[in-house]
């Protein structure tokens, strides 16, 4: 039995127990990885999208899609989880704003990569977690346009963070082959 699956054969109140500490501990790190800003250049980099992609590909699409929704019902609701909150305002109001379409990307990508990367070997997990990125990306730069004139998307929303995004997706992909190489 790994950390994040526990054994088909276990009781299903011990199955319960475990997936809910899961589940808490997977929203508590989401928190975190919003929360967390690293110096990086053009721009500073959270931990938000290695967080979900890590998910996605480590406890698998059910797990994953299940962190991402408690986490953004946490944040619906008015808890401070988001990067940027309470400065930037908190709830749905967050939610509605130009950042919005990337939280419901971690939704999206959360699903779709653990579902890609199931079962798969280190490129099929690596071209999943590039299809993650893609979502997460296209729900907000879709989102963005509302915000945002058309000929500048590109340039605030998505250029500034590719070189962020090949990193964090370059650790997922060396700490998803060492969990493979340990189970």
């Amino acid at each position: 039995m790994s950390i994040l699956h526990p054994a088909a054969a276990a009781p299903a109140p011990q199955r319960l127990l475990h997936q809910g500490i899961v589940l808490l501990v997977g929203v508590a790190l989401m928190t975190l990885s919003a929360k967390t800003q690293i110096p990086f250049w053009p721009v500073p980099m959270t931990l938000q999208t290695m967080a979900v992609l890590g998910f996605a590909v480590l406890a698998g699409p059910r797990m994953a899609t299940a962190i991402m929704a408690a986490y953004l019902m946490a944040g619906a609701t008015g808890l401070p989880v988001f990067a940027g909150s309470p400065e930037r305002g908190l709830g749905l109001a967050y939610m509605a704003g130009p950042t919005g379409g990337y939280l419901a990307g971690f939704l999206l990508a959360s699903w779709l990569t653990g579902t890609l990367a199931q079962g798969r070997g280190l490129l099929g997990r690596s071209l999943a977690l590039l299809a993650g990125v893609v979502a997460i990306y296209g729900c907000g730069v879709a989102w963005l346009a509302f915000f945002v004139p058309a000929d500048r998307l590109l340039a605030i929303g998505v250029l500034p963070f590719l070189l962020g995004e090949a990193t964090k997706v370059a650790l997922v992909i060396a700490a998803s082959a060492l969990f493979q190489r340990r189970g």
